[in-house]
């Protein structure tokens, strides 16, 4: 099966990087499928091929729960909706970067960064314009000189010193026409949210009143739509994975929700809508309505899950 190759391979590359891998995310629906550490850097990675199966609604929990644990999102796959994806490119969909496997390889374990980034219209890659500036004026050419010798307009010129990017043939002409290096290479690891505004509502189906009740012990929770657990939790400098639901359904998930948190250096609880015996499962915390009553705040939350 191609997904499941895609996230062996994935997972192949991200251990010969040195990283720790959590457990597979195999419960549907999911908007990541896995996530990986290496000291500081947290990587969040849904794989999907084509790259174009990722929706707006799973670019958004990606998002958050990159953006909440501090976290890097990545999309891997092998293709667009109409062609493969290119080694040394990178793919943007809803502002995540999507790289194929040997892209993933050569900047993580090789340290090779990509240099190319795709676009409507073609392959395109960023300039350095304090460099083709300084390459101009040491040649004692003027805008236009410069924009003659190339076939384009003066503010086209003024545009790529900006830094504004260009195609790939473009790209090679300057470096050509300079003898020297003028396309700056990708960092992956330079991630601006995509998206604005108030926090998703809860997924249907989510108990409300474990939310609530949650809230009520002073906790910031925001809501996920797709992932293993229904929202991260954060009380004062902690982080809280939360599970809620039937019993039966929060225990499926506890054990991933636990690795989760382990590898993200957080914390885990599910809380069930009916009443069960308190205990854990891994490094998740079980509690039902009553016992999660009786607390007084996060704190004592945090205490119990220890």
């Amino acid at each position: 099966m191609v997904q499941e190759r895609l996230v062996n391979k994935a997972v192949s590359v991200l251990l010969i990087a040195g990283f720790a891998c959590s457990e597979r995310c195999n419960i549907r629906p999911r908007s990541f499928d896995l996530v990986a550490k290496r000291a500081d850097l947290l990587l969040i990675i849904k794989v999907a091929s084509p790259i174009d199966n990722v929706s707006e609604e799973i670019a958004r929990d990606l998002d958050l729960v990159a953006v909440h644990l501090g976290g890097m999102p990545l999309i891997v796959g092998e293709r667009g909706r109409d062609t493969e994806l290119e080694r040394g490119a990178v793919y943007l969909r809803y502002g995540i970067a999507a790289l194929n496997p040997e892209t993933l390889f050569d900047y993580f374990v090789e340290g090779v960064p990509p240099l190319v980034y795709a676009s409507p219209g073609g392959l395109y890659v960023n300039i350095n314009g304090d460099m083709l500036r300084s390459l101009r004026e040491r040649r004692t050419l003027s805008l236009g000189d410069l924009a003659h010798a190339l076939g384009v307009s003066r503010r086209t010129i003024s545009k790529y010193e900006a830094g504004m990017g260009t195609t790939l043939d473009m790209a090679i002409k300057l470096e050509e026409f300079f003898n020297a290096e003028v396309i700056e290479s990708i960092d992956l690891l330079s991630y601006a949210s995509h998206f604005k505004g108030a926090n998703s509502p809860a997924a249907p189906g989510t108990d409300s009143a474990a939310m609530s009740a949650l809230m009520r012990l002073g906790l910031e929770l925001h809501h996920l739509r797709r992932a293993p657990f229904q929202a991260m939790a954060h009380y004062e400098e902690q982080t809280i994975l939360a599970g809620c639901g039937s019993a039966q359904k929060v225990m499926k998930r506890a054990g991933l929700i636990g690795n989760l948190s382990e590898i993200t250096r957080t914390h885990a609880v599910c809380v069930t809508d009916e009443e069960v015996r308190q205990k854990r499962i891994g490094r998740t915390l079980l509690i039902g309505p009553r016992a999660l009553g009786r607390l007084e705040d996060g704190g004592e939350l945090l205490e119990l899950i220890g």
